[in-house]
């Protein structure tokens, strides 16, 4: 397909899963049906899940395990370190403190978000880099639960690895080169948000470039609205990830790549706990349309903006301040 054409694809009633295995290979043939699988579900769907995608099983589960300590803590322990105390909205979100949906009253999960830091960094103190800008800024940790950091970190990095190994694939799925987004996520500046979502948080498209999704097994609660409207499921799949795409590739890709409404509704009546990370582009990059993504029948749709300037509005907007 034209990537400017206008086309509706079909509605889709399933999220497709990708087998991960070849993500490294570098036979022609070989790659490119990897690519081509990629380029149908960000043009047609926005998501997709992940199999052998070389995350084990046991790192999750000690993060698991971390979070779980995280969330029992009494409230007034977790206010300590509330996202509100700090300049770059790090730290932990209450329940309602965020407000997804601007028709909704406001989330009912907790969260609890941070970015990029060194695993050797034990102190976890950093301020962050420069090249931050408006959103600059440190981690802050429980301090009662050392264990928790270490093991959230330890996930985040592993996800890390396999955000950069997408972004490639990603690339040529909009016959680029291989190495286009290369300059554009150098400084690694990812945020990672850990949920214990209670009953869910409203329906929204996710910030950045894409999201990487680790769901608790057994708990049905993220669904995905399709072309016609309909929400459709899509549950936790043993041995898998899911990877979903955000506004930044939307504006990057003057929405070739779509940026797919999505809620979490959980009616288990237990707690779920679920792992996205949000793995975004440089804050001073510029969301300008990459050029095969216009043409005279399909102009620009966005106004053009940092990445920086777009997602700290965007937080500012989801928790009010």
């Amino acid at each position: 397909m034209s990537l400017t054409t206008d086309a509706q694809p079909q509605p889709f009633k399933a999220i497709p899963v990708i087998d991960m295995s070849n993500i490294s290979n570098a036979e022609p043939a070989v790659r490119r049906a990897l690519v081509d699988e990629i380029k149908h579900a960000c043009t047609d769907v926005g998501f997709f899940y992940v199999k052998n995608h070389g995350i084990p099983e046991e790192v999750m589960q000690r993060t698991l395990a971390q979070m779980q300590r995280f969330f029992d803590l009494p409230l007034d322990q977790k206010l300590e370190v509330e996202n509100k105390k700090t300049p770059n909205f790090m730290g932990y979100s209450p329940i309602l403190s965020g407000n997804n949906d601007p028709n909704g009253a406001g989330d009912l999960q907790e969260g609890f978000e941070f970015k990029f830091e060194a695993l050797g960094d034990a102190s976890g103190t950093q301020t962050g880099s420069a090249e931050e800008g408006i959103m600059a800024g440190a981690n802050t940790w429980p301090a009662q639960l050392p264990e928790f950091r270490v093991a959230a970190l330890e996930y985040y990095h592993l996800a890390l690895g396999l955000g950069r190994l997408l972004f490639p694939l990603f690339a040529l799925a909009l016959d680029l080169p291989e190495d286009y987004f290369a300059d554009k996520v150098t400084f690694s500046l990812r945020e990672m948000h850990v949920d214990n979502r209670v009953i869910g948080i409203g329906a929204h498209t996710d910030w950045e470039c894409f999201t990487i999704l680790w769901q608790q097994p057994g708990i049905q609660a993220l669904q995905v609205l399709n072309s016609s409207k309909e929400w459709i499921d899509a549950p936790s799949i043993e041995g898998t990830l899911v990877i979903n795409l955000g506004d930044e590739f939307a504006r990057w890709t003057n929405d070739v790549f779509t940026s797919t409404v999505h809620r979490a509704i959980n009616r288990s009546g237990v707690r779920r706990y679920s792992i996205p990370l949000f793995f975004g582009t440089d804050y001073d990059v510029r969301l300008e349309p990459i050029p095969s993504c216009i043409s005279a029948d399909r102009p620009a749709r966005y106004e053009v903006i940092t990445a920086g300037e777009y997602i700290k509005s965007r937080l500012q907007a989801t928790y009010g301040h």
